[in-house]
């Protein structure tokens, strides 16, 4: 954990301290486990997001994703076309293709990252209304999937399996990103593409492989979601979570010029935007000021990020 994690996690237990003192049911069993299990769907798609980041681009299309591959999901499971399992892996690796098509029109065909995913923003968004007719997607009324519902929605000892499935991703892309080669490669390709690819390295290839991961873990968050909310509106489902996604990646210490980041940073980004959602949710704040509040402490977290990184070298001298 370095320095800016530090920070960051004195300011969760701060900002958990002030919240629990004003409102004591913070501390309660049933709003912590809610708290672990919200950490958990987002945090999935925040640490995808992180590697497009860190790679120098960025991904729009978080939220259309998941409202298409959720109703696709959904529609498989619900009508029998494929057996649970078979639907699971077939829209990972949809995730995965879509990934690939977006690190392509990056990487080698030379298009602003920006363009991609806002195109793809609108894409996936129009064919998850078009798939369904505009029509909410969910399970008929008795259906039941008893094994994928007690892996996805289920608890062990009270802890959601979403968080757990969001603390083995983080170990297994901590790994990836800090312990890698391939880590290695990414942050070099983000910190500076030229002189990454004069040292020998295959940028197009670490810019694609980022982007392949970042959808085929957003894919997965969209099964997570859609059997937490067992239906889907594909106008709105989704709306605003790549926003989430950046700004838990931007608190966490990821440069929006790419090159930097930590995954510890962007986990403890993930439980400082759930405890924000929490606060102003038991202190009764108006859910009209929810992004007017949570945009006010991102802009002063970043803003303190920025000064306190200004003041170190100085202070080194």
């Amino acid at each position: 954990m370095n320095r800016k994690d530090l920070w960051l996690l004195i300011l969760i237990l701060v900002v958990g301290a002030i919240v629990a003192l004003i409102n004591p049911r913070f501390l309660s069993p049933i709003n912590l486990s809610n708290t672990a299990n919200l950490i958990g769907l987002f945090g999935i798609f925040a640490i995808a997001q992180a590697f497009v980041i860190i790679s120098g681009g960025i991904e729009l299309s978080v939220g259309s994703i998941i409202a298409l591959l959720g109703v696709i999901f959904v529609d498989l499971v619900a009508l029998g076309t494929l057996h649970w399992s078979l639907a699971f892996i077939a829209v990972i690796v949809l995730g995965c293709l879509i990934g690939l098509v977006h690190g392509f029109l990056v990487a080698k065909v030379g298009l602003q990252p920006f363009v991609v995913t806002l195109c793809g923003l609108l894409i996936y968004r129009g064919a998850a209304r078009y798939y369904t007719d505009d029509a909410t997607a969910g399970f008929p009324f008795g259906a039941s999937f008893p094994t994928l519902e007690w892996l996805t929605t289920g608890r062990f000892y009270g802890i959601p399996h979403s968080l757990i499935a969001f603390l083995i991703i983080t170990v297994i892309m901590g790994i990836v990103l800090h312990k890698s080669v391939f880590g290695r490669y990414l942050l070099a390709v983000g910190k500076n593409e030229e002189a990454a690819r004069y040292s020998g390295i295959g940028t197009s290839k670490i810019t694609i492989a980022a982007y392949v991961i970042c959808c085929g873990l957003t894919a997965l968050a969209a099964i997570f979601i859609a059997m937490y909310t067992r239906s889907i509106s594909p106008s709105s489902h989704g709306n605003f979570y790549e926003l989430y996604a950046i700004a838990a990646a931007v608190l966490g210490g990821c440069s929006l010029r790419g090159g930097e980041g930590s995954i510890v940073g962007v986990v403890l980004g993930t439980v400082l935007l759930q405890v924000l959602q929490n606060l102003v949710n038991l202190l009764g704040i108006p859910s009209s000021l929810n992004f007017a509040v949570m945009g006010s402490v991102i802009l002063l977290g970043v803003l303190a990020d920025q000064q306190f990184s200004r003041r170190t070298p100085m202070g080194r001298r």
